[in-house]
């Protein structure tokens, strides 16, 4: 009896971690879907690329609404690795920039992604990062990277603020879209000078001192990431 009794124990704060990291993401899922509706009635809600919010030392990336958070999760085991900045656009319109110096990747099969070296870590000097920037591509993998860029490119230096491309909706299965955004990420190098898989959340870094803002899911349960105007620089 003991033991059924902590079975049910324990089902029950399994259960009830995964419904407050649902229902925290439900909330934030309202709002992404009432921004896309109609951006022009909450342009409060707005974020603006090329800014840098309260001395951080990463640029905005894009423009738009900041709708998901690094630690968000969309389903029981997931857990957001990035964060999604919504634009309120049509696919290819909302301009990308790079977010800070760096050396630029883009693999041979990579549609809708590039990847950012960076050798020296600004929070954590002497430590190499990358900022990694996806779904700018449209439903069928047409590409909105910039000409600039093409797959193969291969430790191209970019300073902070060079156009990447534009927000799209390619989810990586042609035909079958996600929504307008950019999804952006912090990701650690294995220590032998490559990135490592940014779909684990373990690889990857909080955003939220890089940008200035509240990003992590865990300490914002509900607010609306913006960059106050007076803590906005350049």
């Amino acid at each position: 009896m003991k033991i059924a009794i902590g079975g049910v124990v324990v089902l029950a704060l399994v259960g009830g971690y995964y419904w407050l990291r649902a229902s925290r993401t439900s909330s934030r899922s309202l709002q992404v879907i009432q921004w896309i509706r109609d951006p022009a009635s909450h342009p409060e809600w707005a974020v603006q690329a090329r800014q840098r919010c309260a001395g951080a030392p990463f640029l905005l990336p894009t423009s738009g609404l900041i709708g998901f958070l690094w630690d968000d999760s969309f389903r029981p085991g997931h857990r957001h690795a990035g964060i999604d900045i919504f634009g309120g656009s049509e696919p290819g319109v909302t301009p990308v920039y790079s977010a800070y110096d760096g050396y630029l990747t883009r693999m041979e099969d990579w549609k809708s992604s590039i990847i950012i070296r960076i050798p020296s870590d600004p929070l954590n000097p002497g430590q190499q990062i990358w900022t990694y920037y996806t779904h700018l591509a449209d439903p069928d993998g047409s590409s909105f990277i910039v000409a600039d860029f093409p797959p193969g490119t291969h430790e191209v230096f970019i300073p902070a603020g060079t156009l990447l491309g534009y927000q799209g909706n390619y989810s990586g299965t042609p035909g079958s879209p996600t929504g307008i955004h950019l999804h952006f990420s912090v990701v650690k190098d294995d220590g032998s000078g490559h990135f490592l898989n940014e779909l684990e959340i373990v690889n990857t870094l909080d955003p939220s001192p890089y940008l200035g803002l509240p990003l992590n899911a865990h300490t914002n349960p509900n607010q609306i990431p913006i960059c106050a105007p007076s803590e906005t620089e350049g």
